[in-house]
């Protein structure tokens, strides 16, 4: 039997069960039901999760096994029949327990607890892949190619021919250098929207202006990428690069650090609106009842106290840019270069990232496990900005009542 009709039949079953552990447990007392423990559906659910609960067991085992390679597609049909079979019996052991002394509740609650310890365990699992992924493909990288001219080469020059320079700082300078930009774009933007939205502009125009910024966030990221590569790059080195003498190309690190601010705006806007709110309205009364004006309530009582949730929400961004790769692929191009002017070609550790997994090359050359100690080193960089971030927000948040 396919395994799909399998998982199909058991949740048959799973319904049917259901409905005759109801109708049983009924069925036990009449019409009293206080004499039951549980209500009757409880031991509706206690019986349909007795026989679904074994049959997915059976299904994810499977699929392990499946991925592992010890199990072969070809066995889809046993293990189709064991799926159907440990329903079946779970079905019949689940309507054996319908008795008015059986606590169903209890049961039910029991297997739903398990069910969201599993759920939670899945999201630490992966997270645990990710990570152990990244080291055991970097160590084999650092086997072949030294660390130190990898943490501290100035060149970036992959061959497939033995002959690489694989040093990440041109790499880690563009990534910081566009994601700098964009902070200087989205931080002060964002910021001013949100003291706007939440402190001057009436419940009206909030309405209206808090959806269309908001609105920015919805928008794919090769959109931007495509806008920065037509739009914002020629009108850049039309009107900025070529008359003062700074570069003739469309694709420049302020073309991706200008782009990557404009999707970056509704993230700080929506974050520092949520903390500026959270801040009490009796600290606003409190400082205009004293004689201050609405922009020194601003500046002297809301600000500081939202500032530790606003530096985590900038912090927060910031991992955001550093992440980023389409816009960078399409607004700042491929060149790996280490320059001060912002009109050049440059790329960002997830550009080469993509660029050296593609393609038909030997995954066990350094070329190519290059992408997993940039992904390390990435994941590392943008790890520490969110712990930073998390430190700042339970440090120094104020505690209102």
């Amino acid at each position: 039997m396919p395994l799909s009709w399998a998982m199909i039949a058991s949740l048959f079953l799973a319904v049917a069960g259901y409905l005759i552990g109801r109708n049983r447990a009924f069925g036990t007392v009449g019409s009293d039901v206080r004499q039951l423990h549980s209500r009757p559906t409880y031991h509706g659910l206690s019986v349909a999760l007795t026989a679904f609960a074994p049959a997915a067991i059976v299904i994810l085992l499977a699929a392990v096994l499946r991925m592992a390679g010890l199990i072969g597609s070809e066995s889809g049909g046993l293990v189709g029949l064991a799926v159907l079979a440990v329903a079946i019996i779970g079905l019949g052991f689940g309507i054996t327990r319908v008795t008015p002394q059986f606590k169903a509740r209890n049961t039910v609650e029991r297997i739903i607890l398990t069910l969201l310890i599993l759920c939670s365990m899945i999201a630490i699992a992966t997270t645990l892949g990710i990570v152990l992924s990244l080291i055991f493909e970097t160590g084999s990288f650092f086997q072949k190619y030294s660390w130190h001219e990898f943490f501290f080469g100035l060149e970036w020059t992959p061959r497939f021919d033995g002959n690489s320079q694989l040093g990440m700082l041109p790499l880690l300078w563009g990534t910081l250098y566009i994601s700098f930009i964009a902070l200087v774009v989205a931080v002060p933007t964002g910021l001013f929207a949100a003291i706007y939205l939440s402190e001057y502009a009436s419940p009206r125009i909030r309405s209206f202006a808090k959806p269309m910024v908001e609105l920015l966030a919805g928008i794919p990221t090769i959109v931007y990428g495509l806008f920065a590569l037509i739009t914002v790059g020629p009108m850049l080195r039309d009107w900025i690069a070529q008359p003062l003498g700074l570069g003739n190309s469309a694709s420049s690190v302020l073309t991706a650090g200008l782009v990557m601010g404009i999707m970056l705006i509704p993230f700080v806007s929506s974050l520092s609106d949520d903390i500026i709110n959270a801040v009490p309205q009796s600290l606003r009364d409190a400082a205009l009842g004293l004689g201050s004006t609405p922009s020194e309530t601003v500046r002297q009582v809301v600000m500081p106290a939202a500032l530790p949730g606003i530096v985590g929400a900038v912090l927060l961004a910031a991992s955001r840019a550093i992440g980023e790769t389409m816009i960078v692929v399409l607004g700042a191009g491929a060149a790996a270069t280490m320059s001060l002017n912002p009109f050049e070609a440059m790329t960002t550790i997830t550009v080469k990232i993509v660029s050296q997994l593609t393609g038909d090359n030997d995954f066990s050359s350094p070329e190519t496990l290059v992408a997993f100690a940039l992904g390390l080193t990435l994941f590392v960089i943008t790890l520490c900005l969110n712990i930073v971030a998390l430190i700042i927000v339970r440090k120094y948040r104020e505690q209102y009542e």
